[in-house]
């Protein structure tokens, strides 16, 4: 049986090509890989486990998932009752199939109750509709989702009186308890649809409530009757009879392509997919709509184009290779001093279109920008955690907790010291405050510039500036002193402050003053930093030398570990050459950990590691394991600055 459920119909709200794609074991996924997405998920789950204490006494429909009949008629047999609260209820009616988190009747009565991990703040008016009417854009998948459901529950209940409703993350409200976190736990050997293992029963053990309940009613009905478009000129109740029959005979619906959607599909070939023998859909997409061949997918294209706004208009009038841009197709604007972000963009264009793959570099302002650096410099790194569920008392969901950093220190005679570092991986300790303590130590032992990559350091800082404030920490005066003298005030602030050592952002930097056409137009350090080793001869020769040897000191890696690798003619990412987890373990003792993690060497993976961390009954070798990963991860990042700003040097020398 093909029916539509609700994460299809979701599916098909992006693109209803989609459809054709889903679930097919042949098809590569990139989500599937995303490290990132998976602890959004794992969240997810968290919250629903948690929302239903606030339901007691109701019935889960668990098992024969794919059984839609079966379990539709185990919830019609449930709903015989007058009043009754049921978890995961199911409705099939004409191959449209969906599943309620948690449902409540009391006699014709009945409630859906959507859980979603979103954070959401009760004091704002235009949270889910903007100012002009239209549904704010980060909420409508969400919302079409739970119309889904109450058009489905009402065509099997045609009688019933069902309102929609949303229960989403409150962060206006703060956590009376420590570990809530953990209450609910993510575990890697799954018994359950959600994963996680409850190990509370009573819900007067949570404290304050977290999550809230919101009526979104007559906005639900307002999309039912079609005022609110599902996609362009497709009103709800085509869009499903479009969705279902499409789904239904395995069509493929033959959409069109456009710049947005298909930027973003998740159908694509990842590193490694195709020798796999995976097929990608967005490849198939393309050959069948426009024609493209093999030579065309190997050709740069707008979807390549660092921050273009102007993609979407471009690509509907057919411009899909940067072979055929000009100067008026970016909309270039020049400034002087530095790279604007269309002369960054027009530089892509050229060098891809020119095959010219040579570093463009802005010399002479990149080395009066390098002048007033002071040294010794100082580079630093931030690995933090931000979920649903608050993992410690005063906190509230997706507030920030800044469990580890790294320091390296270049010296002007060229001496590069891993500093120092700090981690806390004790369960149920708050670290924010120790954190930005044994930062201020690390950082006050001398007077050179400090550098981070993008604004995430920034932003962390700002925030344990508000923790405590909020705090009676004795020294939270001159912690507060020290964070404004490294760091800038973030927008909207009633306090401002730019801090005499505010921290150099090293990825403004590289916009402002160089681009290399490897980092295809990202500005992420996971791509600044191969890029720069493929292209510098300085790097190469220096870094395929043990770090003994080049005055490199560590406090995670021996004196014989060498940073460049090739392959072939290509150099190795860094990132890629991190040690597994558990390499000298027994297949039974890795099948017997409780994280589930096989490597850390992204920030999805490293606040993952986090969170499996609190845990307490954690083995001492695992804890350990996961702890010197997060050590080595960390450092690396703070590496690859002090390599950036030595490719930068050796440029200008």
């Amino acid at each position: 049986m093909r029916v539509l459920t609700k994460s299809r119909f979701k599916q098909a709200l992006a693109c209803p090509n989609k459809l054709f794609y889903t679930k097919k074991k042949q098809y590569a996924n990139v989500q599937l890989e995303d490290s990132f997405l998976q602890s959004l998920a794992e969240g997810g789950f968290q919250v629903e486990e948690l929302a239903r204490m606030y339901y007691p006494g109701g019935v889960l429909l668990e098992g024969s998932d794919w059984d839609y009949q079966l379990l539709a008629e185990k919830t019609a047999a449930l709903l015989m009752q007058e009043n009754v609260i049921i978890y995961e209820a199911a409705f099939l009616y004409d191959n449209l199939f969906i599943r309620t988190d948690i449902l409540v009747k009391k006699g014709n009565k009945i409630e859906l109750i959507e859980v979603k991990a979103k954070s959401y703040s009760p004091n704002d008016d235009h949270t889910f509709v903007g100012k002009k009417g239209k549904i704010v854009s980060g909420w409508k998948s969400y919302l079409f989702d739970l119309a889904f459901q109450k058009h489905v529950t009402q065509l099997c209940l045609p009688t019933a009186n069902i309102t929609a409703k949303l229960m989403l993350a409150d962060k206006t409200a703060t956590a009376s308890v420590s570990g809530m976190n953990q209450l609910f736990r993510i575990t890697k050997n799954k018994e359950n649809r959600t994963g996680i293992e409850k190990k509370i029963t009573e819900v007067s053990t949570l404290g304050n409530q977290v999550v809230t309940t919101t009526d979104v009613n007559s906005l639900i009905d307002e999309i039912i009757d079609g005022k609110h478009n599902v996609l362009e000129n497709l009103s709800f109740e085509k869009a499903v009879a479009f969705f279902k029959e499409t789904y239904e005979n395995d069509r493929y619906p033959n959409w069109p392509v456009s710049f947005s959607a298909c930027k973003s599909c998740e159908f694509k070939h990842s590193e490694g997919d195709e020798k796999k023998g995976l097929l990608s859909g967005y490849k198939e997409c393309f050959e069948k709509q426009l024609h493209w061949k093999k030579t065309d997918f190997e050709k740069p294209n707008l979807f390549e184009i660092w921050n273009f706004r102007k993609g979407t208009k471009l690509f509907d009038q057919g411009k899909y290779f940067m072979e055929d841009l000009n100067e008026e197709d970016i909309g270039l604007k020049e400034a002087p001093g530095s790279l604007t972000s269309s002369e960054r963009q027009l530089l892509q264009v050229e060098k891809a279109a020119s095959n010219d793959n040579s570093s463009f570099v802005l010399k002479e302002e990149l080395a009066e920008e390098m002048a007033s650096w002071v040294f010794p410099l100082n580079f630093i790194d931030f690995e933090t955690s931000t979920v649903a569920l608050p993992m410690f008392k005063g906190m509230r969901p997706y507030e920030q907790i800044a469990f580890q950093f790294s320091h390296h220190v270049l010296y002007e005679d060229g001496r590069i010291v891993h500093q120092s570092e700090y981690i806390n991986t004790t369960p149920g300790e708050f670290p924010n405050f120790t954190f930005i303590r044994a930062l201020k130590e690390s950082l006050e032992a001398n007077e050179g510039s400090i550098f981070r990559f993008a604004t995430h350091e920034n932003s962390i800082v700002n925030a344990i500036y508000d923790q405590l404030q909020a705090s009676e920490e004795l020294d939270k005066k001159e912690l507060c002193t020290f964070i404004k003298k490294i760091s800038v005030s973030k927008n909207n602030r009633v306090e401002t402050w730019k801090g005499t050592r505010n921290m150099i952002d090293l990825c403004d930097v590289v916009k402002k003053y160089y681009y290399n056409p490897y980092t295809k137009g990202s500005n992420s350090i996971k791509a600044v930093l191969p890029a720069m080793l493929t292209t510098s001869r300085f790097l190469q020769q220096k870094y395929s030398l043990p770090l003994r040897d080049i005055d490199v000191k560590s406090l995670n890696f021996t004196e014989d570990q060498i940073w460049i690798s090739m392959n072939g003619t290509e150099v190795i990412n860094p990132y890629k050459m991190l040690p597994p987890l558990f390499e000298d373990w027994t297949n039974d003792a890795i099948e017997n950990n409780l994280s589930g993690i096989t490597s850390i060497d992204n920030g999805g993976q490293a606040l993952t590691a986090y969170a499996k961390l609190q845990y307490v009954d954690m083995t001492d070798p695992e804890r350990e394991s996961l702890k010197l990963a997060l050590l080595k991860y960390c450092e690396l990042d703070t590496l690859a600055m002090v390599m950036i700003y030595e490719g930068f040097r050796s440029l200008l020398d």
